[in-house]
């Protein structure tokens, strides 16, 4: 007897990634123009849109007049859309952000009528533990996934969800290849034999790839495919149509994240490819946040201008565009959406603070208080240098309460200076004294935690790290150290020969501020920051989705002796991805927009920069086969001035999101 085979047809869409939007919706037309088609003349049963609704939003804005059809085929239970606004990254996104992404796309797919809803989550890099919490909260039971899965069954229960591991990946284009029968059905027998092996009596099927339109005869096809194959017997369906029929088999329970790439490949270079785009990923979620908060507390009346930043915002997130793996106009597009995101947060929040009639160092006082937490040091900015205790900065310009009165324009009168300063909010919160000091080219902060920084040669691509084998690293000399004490502000000057970094300490915080900025002229290389601890790191606390996750690391495992020889292997690393904050043996450290870090003896090196230029590069040697196009992006080098900012310190992590909105509130100013 044939085991049963369930089909779904589905189309993967990046909006953006080896070829830029507008040229991809043009492609998407014409896909779904014969979606539609096929759909009305019942040559296909029913179609999965991929999990998102932005893709068919794209398309509606250029076919209005096939929206009726569209919600005629959701209705028969014929098209699938949603529950994503738009498929982003797990590991580079934050938790609000994530549910953002689940509130407006689940608002816009029930408008449409769509009432079945999986968390498709085919092509992600790995999985995120604590993306199930958030399918729960808004009633989603099912869930799909493929990369970092390892020896995982088809299915199993991921961290309380049903799940279904897709064993032989989503990319299963075979109907369309130009080859005859008789070599889809051997092609298709050698898979489905696969995905036997990890499954019930009924199997699951996807038909279809990134950017690939159905073929017209697939029906055709299948029905002749069917009659050469002995074992099985292929019909489409919906994934929904899967669950249903393995609804008794969801027996094996899985507890954490799903990042084991000894299967598939998870492509962890893409979590400092183009740092910069993480800075301001960082750093936009950080005040798109801060702006809805504080414009809910006031009751402000701000709601639409906030989802339209995070439908922008979650149009950056999607994953060849936050993980770096596009080309460079793609990013260029990014940067000047995040761009938007950073003003219309500031402008909310400078609205309200006029609104409100609060000063600068009243209204940073009132923000921190919203996000719950104290401040013991304020900076804000004044046209008055007596307002503060000490001045940090100083810029010309308009004083902004000009710019946002509308009976009023500035004029050349009203450009004047405007100061940055530091004042006490009275905040009562313990302070540490450091004392820094260089020894053996190495900066300590403390007798057990010392700094050093460190560049490699890095022969990969935006996907992955590619190292050389013999490959010791350069060091940076550690020339001077200056200090100069300040009534509120402690500042240090480390000069190196990669780069100066100011370092300070505002009196009252329990960390230390670095900032590092210089003119990178290399190509294909790597930087890191090296923090020295005591005793070899086998676990880590970071930052994923608001929460922390443990993680276990062997440190003496080294990338450069595991490099694949035989091809489709991917090397295992000792690198991870973090949001803001990673924490080992009492160190914690807070990063603004470095999502990257490795452990090696009894060091975490945080990545600072990654300098490559090439989407995909066939020949990069840490992944023997290639996992995109070879496309040249120069831009990925990231030459020109860059800059990369961190804090450390000695805390009780359970504290850590104090440390990081306190770190984070000068980027309201």
């Amino acid at each position: 007897m044939k085991k049963k085979v369930i089909a779904y047809v589905h189309s993967h869409w990046d909006r953006e990634w080896y070829r830029e939007f507008e040229v991809f919706r043009l492609r998407l037309l014409r896909v779904f123009d014969n979606v539609l088609e096929m759909l009305e003349n019942g040559s296909l049963p029913s179609f999965y849109f991929d999990g998102q609704v932005v893709a068919l939003l794209d398309y509606l804005k250029i076919r209005p007049e096939k929206e009726q059809i569209v919600r005629k085929f959701i209705a028969d239970k014929k098209l699938f859309i949603g529950p994503f606004y738009c498929l982003i990254d797990e590991f580079l996104t934050d938790k609000t952000v994530f549910e953002k992404n689940l509130e407006i796309g689940l608002k816009i797919s029930k408008d449409f009528g769509c009432s079945d809803f999986i968390g498709y989550l085919a092509d992600t890099f790995g999985h995120s533990k604590n993306v199930c919490a958030a399918f729960k909260n808004f009633g989603i039971d099912k869930c799909m996934v493929w990369r970092g899965c390892g020896d995982l069954p088809s299915e199993f229960i991921f961290n309380g969800i049903n799940t279904i591991n897709l064993v032989r990946g989503y990319f299963m284009d075979i109907f369309s290849a130009p080859i005859d029968n008789h070599a889809k059905a051997d092609f298709l027998k050698k898979n489905l034999d696969m995905i036997a092996e990890k499954s019930s009596g009924v199997l699951l099927l996807p038909i279809g790839a990134d950017h690939l339109g159905v073929e017209t005869n697939l029906s055709e096809q299948i029905e002749y495919v069917n009659k050469l194959l002995d074992d099985y017997e292929i019909i489409i369906g919906s994934p929904f149509d899967y669950f249903d029929a393995v609804k008794d088999n969801f027996k094996y329970e899985y507890s954490g994240e799903l990042r084991d790439n000894s299967k598939t490949f998870i492509l962890p270079g893409a979590y400092s490819a183009r740092i910069n785009l993480k800075q301001y990923n960082v750093k936009a979620s950080f005040l798109l946040d801060t702006a809805d908060r504080v414009q809910k507390y006031f009751n402000a009346g701000y709601d639409a201008v906030i989802e339209y930043a995070y439908k922008l915002l979650l149009k950056n997130q999607a994953h060849d565009g936050i993980c770096g793996c596009s080309t460079d106009l793609v990013h260029k597009e990014n940067v000047i959406r995040y761009g938007k995101i950073i003003q219309i947060s500031k402008t909310i929040l400078k609205e309200i603070q006029f609104k409100q009639s609060m000063t600068s160092y009243d209204f940073m006082n009132k923000t921190a208080e919203i996000l719950g937490v104290q401040i013991p040091v304020v900076e804000f900015e004044s046209l008055n240098e007596a307002d503060g205790e000490q001045v940090v900065g100083c810029r010309n310009g308009f004083d902004d309460r000009i710019l946002y009165d509308t009976q009023r324009i500035p004029v050349t009168e009203d450009y004047t200076k405007i100061f940055r300063l530091l004042k006490h909010s009275g905040a009562c919160v313990s302070d540490i004294n450091f004392n820094l000091y260089i020894k053996e080219n190495k900066l300590y902060i403390s007798e057990n935690l010392s700094v050093e920084f460190v560049r490699y040669i890095d022969n990969g691509d935006t996907y992955n790290f590619g190292p050389e084998r013999e490959d010791k690293g350069e060091f940076a000399k550690l020339e001077t150290l200056t200090y100069t004490s300040g009534v509120i502000r402690e500042e240090w000057v480390l000069k190196t020969d990669f780069f100066d970094i100011l370092i300070w300490h505002n009196k009252g915080e329990e960390f230390l501020r670095f900032s590092a900025k210089w003119d990178n002229e290399l190509k294909n290389h790597i930087w890191q920051v090296k923090f020295n601890l005591p005793e070899p790191l086998y676990k880590t606390l970071s930052e994923d989705m608001n929460e922390l996750i443990e993680r276990d690391f062997n440190p003496d495992y080294n990338i450069r002796e595991h490099l694949p020889e035989t091809r489709g292997i991917e090397a295992k690393t000792n690198t991870a991805p973090m949001q803001r904050f990673v924490s080992a043996q009492g160190v914690g450290i807070i990063t603004k927009g470095l999502t990257e870090y490795e452990i090696s003896g009894n060091s975490i090196l945080i990545t600072l920069l990654r300098s490559v230029g090439v989407i995909s590069n066939p020949h990069n040697s840490s992944r023997s086969t290639p996992a995109g196009p070879p496309i040249e992006v120069p831009d990925a080098q990231l030459n020109g001035i860059v800059s990369a900012e961190f804090a450390v310190g000695f805390f009780d992590v359970k504290d850590y999101k104090k440390y990081i909105t306190q770190y984070f509130l000068t980027e309201i100013l």
